[in-house]
Parts: C-alpha cells; structure tokens; sequence
C-alpha cells in the first residue's frame, strides 16, 4: 500500500494532463465524413465543439489501456463507472448518480449504429475499436429511451480506412487467452468489405470452496461483417451484421458472515446475441437523409443457486428470449450560413418472453414455508407432502414506441444557441401466467402427539394481463460562446432525462409465493398490479462547462459542474424478509449535483500525461419504503468520486524492427460507495495501479501489462438475500502479454 500511494502522490502531481497521443488517434475522432455515423449524423460538430460534456477515445488510446469492451474505459471517463460483478448479464452503469441494475438501462449504447435496446447483452468484447465516445447527462432528446444518463457511441474500423489483416493475441493470469483475426479489403474507392473474428477463454480465478471448483470460468466468440457502399456522390450504403456467444460462470460471492464462496447448487449465464445494422444516407444540396435500421436479438439463460449457501433453499432460472427492430431516419440541414437543422423520427418494436421459475428445496421448504405456517398454527402443522416443487412463471412482454424530434442551432458572432424537443410514446403490456402443482399434508395435534388430519392439494394457474402508456415531452436548450483566439467555448444547457416504467417480472415468485400462504391463512396478498409495475424516471439537467485548448502550451481542457433534479428515481431492492425476487420501486426525489475535470496535454514530443476526475453527490430528497425514511441518505451505488491518471513516455530507438518503446503508468479511483439505503454497508475509495511496457511499431508490436499491481483489497458488489449478506471482492493483480500484428 505504501508503494501504491507514493505512485498515486506522483500521478497526482500531474493529474490534469494529456494529449491525443497520436495523430493518427486525433484523425480517428473527427466526424467520419465517408462514413455513416450516428454521432456525425445526430451531432451538429465535433464533441469539443458542441454544448456536452463529452470524451472521445481513439483506437492508440484504447489499445494502450487494453480496453476491448465497454467496461474497459470505467473511470477513464469522469463520472462513469461499471462494477465487474456478477456475470457479463450484470451491465451496472452509473453516470453522475444515475444507474440501473435491472431491467432498462439509464445509458444508451450504439454500437456501429445498432441502438442495443437490453443492456443485459452491454457487457461483450469488440475486437478493432476505432474510437469510442461517451457523452454524459441527457441524451433523450436526439437518442431517445434508454439515455437519460448518457450515451455510448462505439464504432469499429472501417475497410475504407484500413487495409489487409489484423491480428491479436493475449495471454493473461487466471489462464485467459484472447485472439481475434480481421480482414479488410477495399475493392475500389467506392466499395469496402471487412470480416472479423474473435475468441476468448479464461479459467478463473475465484474458488467456490463447496466443491473447489473455478466459477468465474467464460468462454465466448463473436464475428462481425462490415459493408461498405457508395453508389455515386449522394448516396452510402453501409451494413454491418454481427453475431456473439456466450458461456460463463459464476456469481463468486461471498458470504460477509464467513468470508467464503461457498454454495452447492449451479450457477452460471449463457447468451447467444445477433445484431444487423443497415444504414443509408442520402446527401443533397440542401439536406440529407439518413436511415439507421436495426434488428437485434439475445437469446439467454442465467441459472442461480439464489441462495449462494451451501444449503438447499432455493435456485432461480430466467431464460430470455428477445428481438427487436428499430428505424430512425433523420433529415438533416446541410451546413451553410448561421442555421442549422435536424428532423427526425424513431420507431422500435421490441418482443421478450421469459420463462422464470424459482425452485423451492427442502431447507427452503422448512425454513420459508413450513415454520411461518406451524409458528402462526402450531395446532395444526403442515408437512410438505414433497421436497422440491416450482413456483412457475411465464411472460411475454411485447414493447412498442414512436417518437419525433427537431434541434435547431442559430450561430450570430460568438454566441451559438440550441433548441431541441422531443415527443416520445411508449406502449408496453406484460401478459403473464403464474402456476405451480404441488400440495401438503395437515397434522392434528393431540396429548403431545400428532395425527394425519387431512391432505391439501395446490394448484395454482394465475394469469392475466397488464398494460401502461407513457407519453412525454423532452426538451433541451444550450448556449455556447466561442472565446476569443479560438481557444475554446464556455456554454450552459438545460434538458430534461426519461426513462419509461415497466414491469417487474423477478417479483413474480414473491407473488406466487403469497399466493400459496395465503391459501395456508398466513401472508399478505399482494396487489399485482401494484407490486408488479414501476412508474417513468424524469430527470431536470442543469449544466455549466467548457472546452479549452491551448495548442502553444499542447493542453486540453474540459470543465462541467451539473445539477440533476430527478423525480420517481428506479432504484433495485431487495424486498425485507423472506422473499426470493428483486424488485424495481420509486424513490420519491432524488438530487445529485457535482463536477468534472479533463486535462490533456504534451510535456514533450515523447511525453504526454492525462488525467480525468469527477464528483457526484447524489441523496434522497424524498423516500421511504413504509419503514425507514432514507431523506438525506447517499444513492447506493453510485460512486462518490471517480478518477484517472495516466502518463505516457515513447522512447524512440533507431532499430527498425523494434521501433519505439512506449511505457505507461495508470491509475483508477474509486469511491466512496453506499451498498444499501440507510447507507449502513459502504466501499472506501481505493485506487488499482496499473502499468504497461510496448515495444514495436504501429504494424508489429509486444505489448507486456499489468492491473491491480498493488493487490488492492476492493468489493464491488454487496447486497442481500434472505438476511444474509453477501459481497463479491474486486479482482487481484492480473499481469498479460499482447501480441499485435497488422500487413
């Protein structure tokens, strides 16, 4: 630990620094102009032009901190953050106090122009990362659902600026091996056609001491095939299909009471997902048009010991199937004189059925069931007539929306102004049965013994149909000035967040599990309707940043203070007692408020250091859950501070074959973060050392890595089950060698 704080007092020396390493990288995180994009066609200019507060990562970068998938870049952003926890189903993002951790994501996810509607397939590797662009605060107004914390924009390389093969190969601890192979071919100016391939495995490293067996083990491929068209000086076609799979175990955690993994029952999460994106943009003399079509589908299993004891409670299995299509077709103004303008319209459709039982065993049984029933009747005691029986439950949840929106931009002299406004309606309706087959017997008891009194069967067979609307409006207005020098801009923007409400399918077993208490005359019945569904999320974003550059001095700026007003915040719960599900509720008002820094710079021609850091103070305005009154306790989850610190030293040498040698030093903070509502159960701030050592050219380099080198002590998840309290710890060092090859 004394090493890892006389790094980070280092670091910290030269936190607010760094540079877009290379021009290459610089190139890559401009507007795409061949190119079909769903930021270039969405946003009026560059990010650091516009009123956001935003970070672009460009293929060098992203190579140097071995960032293959979305989690990859968690605090290299300020105020992103994704926990690794769970299985690659658990997607967590938090931006600025905002996240979810079931159900619809509150950041958005574009990958090569596919808007992913389930950020249960979030979490997976992309192989040839091009740039990778994050803007924080409410998108909801050009990028609609799922964005009322932000967006991510991923886009992989494309044939038309690369040619030939790229190979990669990693080896890791934990026995992980990566490699993925691409080909890129343009067969003429006008037409480009790429294919790549991908496979990763790894072993694990957490034991479940039950059995002594790895769990954290994952096996996956994906392929992805990119085409590239243009028909004449108007007209680009571009399509790019891909198809993934997936076959990981898990969960390892821990029981805080013993500080073990220990369960007895299987746990583990597959997933097979395909996704085609088809893009057509048409380009005129006084406008353009742009069509983005999509089609997704994920097809997944995640099977839970729901317990994670070694002891026969109850296990979970949620098998998913999900398709869904989208359009979004946006006219746009061609750039001349002081105005600008975009029109656009949006529709998805999107179907999910699920199968969802919740397997009751015999400790289950005795200590949930049987023990409230004899302890409320003790008269006259049960005896399940069976060990193991299923509380079943079936949905099929069809979802549909259509939205319309317009931003307008006027520039006069220094001053820009932006308006936007979006009208979005959302239909969804869960059609849902409930069922299980199973009875007990009934014990008389008299003068200290006990007689068969009568036999009781169950069956129960619930069905039924929920149906919600959601219509709203979400406006958005910025101004920006341009400094004098052109050495930047200083803006203000105001714009609302949405997140729909929805169903809450994992309360289900809870629901039916009353239902056989109550026929027992014990427990409560729940209101479906009630239990089941969760209101809209709204959020009011106020903002204050700028976008400095300075490039005598070779230092980039970036600077956001924010307020988030948020109403009917989806928070996860874990309900009190006994039951088995999660369950999505409400918190009445909720308000974060905090700021953001970037710094990037060049100290020499070989030297470049950077830095990033972000404050969130997100509480409870107003909340209760019938008991406890949360008002002025911190969001759970949501990280107190994140930060990153990096410098970059290229050591040229005058051995072709060698080429440079580049060496980087890193570091990501984390913390403070609340586990629970009354803010009980918290994470300090820890930071993870990490550091890398490249040698070769951009065609043929040896990368040799390392993360965690200081093993750091860290959780990154903590929650309840049944009383019980459980964590999972962060991952310790983890040392790597890469191998990259392009000709």
């Amino acid at each position: 630990m004394k090493f890892q704080k006389i790094i980070s007092a280092s670091l910290l020396v030269t936190a607010s620094l760094s540079v877009y390493a290379e021009e290459e990288e610089t190139d890559t995180l401009g507007v795409m102009l061949d190119e079909v994009n769903v930021s270039a066609v969405k946003q009026m200019s560059r990010i650091d032009r516009e009123p956001e507060a935003g970070t672009a990562i460009g293929r060098v970068e992203l190579e140097r901190i071995g960032a293959t998938a979305v989690k990859s870049i968690s605090n290299v952003v300020p105020n992103f953050y994704i926990p690794d926890y769970g299985s690659r189903m658990t997607s967590s993002i938090y931006v600025r106090g905002i996240g979810a951790r079931m159900d619809q994501p509150s950041v958005g996810l574009n990958v090569d122009n596919v808007p992913y509607m389930n950020k249960d397939a979030y979490d997976f590797d992309v192989a040839d990362i091009a740039t990778v662009e994050m803007l924080r605060g409410p998108q909801s107004t050009l990028y609609g659902r799922n964005t009322m914390a932000g967006v991510i924009n991923v886009t992989t390389l494309s044939p038309m600026r690369f040619q030939g093969w790229r190979l990669s190969l990693e080896a890791a601890s934990g026995t992980t091996v990566k490699a993925s192979a691409g080909w890129y071919h343009k067969f003429n100016d006008n037409t480009g056609f790429s294919v790549v391939g991908a496979y990763g495995s790894r072993k694990g490293t957490f034991v479940n001491m039950y059995d002594g067996e790895k769990i954290d083990h994952e096996q996956n491929w994906n392929g992805r095939i990119k085409f590239y068209r243009r028909f004449d000086s108007s007209v680009i076609l571009q399509n790019t299909a891909s198809i993934g799979n997936l076959r990981q175990g898990g969960y390892p955690y821990e029981f805080k009471e013993t500080g073990i993994i220990s369960y007895n029952d299987t746990c583990f999460y597959n997933r097979f997902t395909f996704t085609d994106g088809l893009s057509l943009r048409y380009s005129g003399e006084k406008f353009s048009v742009t069509s983005i079509t999509s089609v997704q589908h994920i097809n997944d299993n995640m099977t839970l010991d729901q317990d994670f004891l070694p002891e026969e409670f109850f296990t979970l299995r949620q098998k998913k199937r999900e398709t869904a299509f989208t359009e979004d077709l946006v006219v746009r103004g061609v750039d001349k004189g002081k105005y600008r303008w975009l029109n656009g319209f949006f529709g998805f459709y999107k179907h999910l059925d699920m199968h969802a039982p919740v397997t009751f065993k015999d400790r289950g049984i005795s200590e949930l069931i049987e023990e409230h029933r004899n302890d409320a009747n003790p008269l006259y005691p049960i005896s399940w007539n069976e060990r193991s029986f299923r509380l079943n439950s079936d949905f099929k949840v069809p979802v549909w929306g259509i939205s319309a929106y317009h931003e307008s931009d006027l520039t006069i002299g220094n001053w820009n102004f932006t308006a936007a406004l979006r009208v979005d309606y959302e239909h969804a309706s869960l059609d849902y049965r409930s069922f299980c087959d199973t009875g007990y017997n009934i014990y008389q008891k008299n003068e200290g013994s006990y007689s068969f009194f009568r036999e009781v069967d169950i069956d129960i067979d619930d069905r039924g149909k929920i149906s919600k609307d959601f219509l709203t409006l979400l406006p958005k207005v910025a101004v920006s000035y341009s400094l004098p020098g052109e050495i930047g801009n200083i803006y203000v923007k105001f714009s609302k967040g949405y997140k729909a409400g929805g169903f809450n399918t994992q309360m289900f077993s809870d629901v039916l599990q009353q239902r056989l208490m109550g026929i027992m005359g014990i427990g409560a019945q729940y209101d479906i309707d009630d239990v089941v569904s969760y209101k809209p999320e709204k959020s009011w974003n106020y903002e204050i940043g700028s976008h400095l550059s300075f490039p005598e001095a070779r230092i980039e700026v970036g600077l956001a203070a924010f307020f988030i007003d948020c109403r009917d915040q989806q928070l996860t719960m874990f309900p009190n007692g006994t039951t088995t599900g999660r369950i999505m509720t409400n918190a009445g008002r909720t308000h974060s408020f905090g700021g953001e820094i970037t710094v990037k710079g060049n100290i020499t021609d070989y030297i470049s250091l950077s830095g990033s850091y972000g404050y969130t103070n997100a509480r409870f305005r107003r909340f209760s859950d019938g008991i406890n009154d949360y008002k002025g306790n911190c969001l759970p989850y949501a990280p107190r501070n994140t930060l990153f610190l990096q410098g970059v030293w290229i050591v040229p040498t005058d051995i072709s074959v060698l080429g440079n040698i580049s060496f980087d030093v890193n570091m990501r903070g984390t913390g403070r973060i609340f586990w629970n509502e009354s803010n009980t159960e918290s994470q300090d701030f820890y930071a993870l050392l990490g550091a890398s050592v490249t040698f070769g050219t951009d065609d043929l380099n040896l990368q040799l890595w390392g993360k965690n080198l200081t093993d750091t002590r860290y959780y990154t998840f903590y929650f309840m089950s049944m009383g019980n309290e459980f964590l999972q710890r962060g991952r310790g060092p983890e040392i790597g060698v890469t191998l990259r090859y392009s000709f």
